[in-house]
């Protein structure tokens, strides 16, 4: 009787907390809120401020704030409890990323190997993307059924009386089930998609949606030696694979590119 209420309230949960991509179309599960969603990035935003050193190059700072708010503006609607903040952080590393309220962080190593505005805008495009999907939220509500599936195999196993030698084992399935069959294939999915989206706002902001493609190939051959899981163990597309798609992609978007970086000249 406790397992069939516990499933009954999952389903409930389940089918309660289902959301839509609005880009996409893609219907995903949301057990977050937004306001608690752009709370926590504000927090981690905050300490990341307090840790890690911020540029104070003029050039970087005022590219990053030209680049970022365009993109921001080519969103098109209101993100719950967004106020947009571009910062410039000193460190060699070559990445991005953007939270939920609108934080966006970009380190001088990727300015360096994103040579024109162009390229920067699809790197601040698709971080920007991964906040308009929700998919950092998307990813906690997922982690939450997977908790949930744990806990009720441990109430079916107790109740069965299982050995502990065969519980463990079933742990382990689980857990690797879980990270294999469902996970990992979600991350690699958001990335895809956080891909497109992420073109659709730098083209919509005047960038040309084609620089994904040359800057994904310097990041391949930047990333050329290092040793790198297998696809199924990727939380992340192929270098190959990405620039595939990315090839297919940029066409798409460049009627809107034409039409959109017209206001800019």
């Amino acid at each position: 009787m406790t397992i069939r209420l516990l499933l009954g309230l999952g389903l409930v949960t389940l089918f309660a907390g289902c959301t839509t991509v609005p880009e996409t179309g893609r219907k995903q599960l949301m057990l977050v809120s937004p306001s608690a969603e752009a709370t926590m990035g504000l927090s981690a935003f905050t300490q990341l401020k307090k840790e890690e050193k911020i540029s104070a190059d003029p050039i970087a700072n005022a590219r990053v704030q030209r680049v970022g708010k365009r993109i921001a503006d080519s969103v098109g609607r209101e993100l719950p409890g967004a106020q947009w903040e571009f910062v410039v952080f000193e460190a060699s590393q070559v990445n991005a990323f953007a939270l939920p309220g609108g934080k966006v962080g970009v380190y001088t190593g990727l300015l360096k190997l994103a040579e024109s505005d162009d390229e920067l805008a699809t790197v601040m495009g698709h971080e920007i993307a991964h906040v308009t999907s929700r998919h950092g939220a998307e990813r906690t509500s997922q982690g939450f059924l997977v908790a949930g599936g744990a806990i009720l195999a441990e109430i079916g196993m107790e109740a069965k009386d299982v050995d502990p030698a065969k519980r463990n084992m079933a742990r382990a399935a689980y857990g690797l089930t879980t990270t294999v069959g469902a996970i990992l294939p979600f991350s690699r999915l958001h990335e895809a998609e956080a891909d497109a989206v992420g073109l659709r706002f730098a083209a919509g902001a005047g960038y040309d949606p084609r620089a994904a493609i040359s800057f994904w190939k310097k990041m391949a051959a930047n990333s050329k030696g290092g040793t790198k899981p297998p696809p199924w163990l990727s939380t992340h597309p192929s270098d190959e694979a990405r620039i595939k798609s990315l090839e297919q992609l940029a066409p798409k978007y460049l009627e809107l590119f034409e039409s959109s970086r017209k206001r800019f000249q």
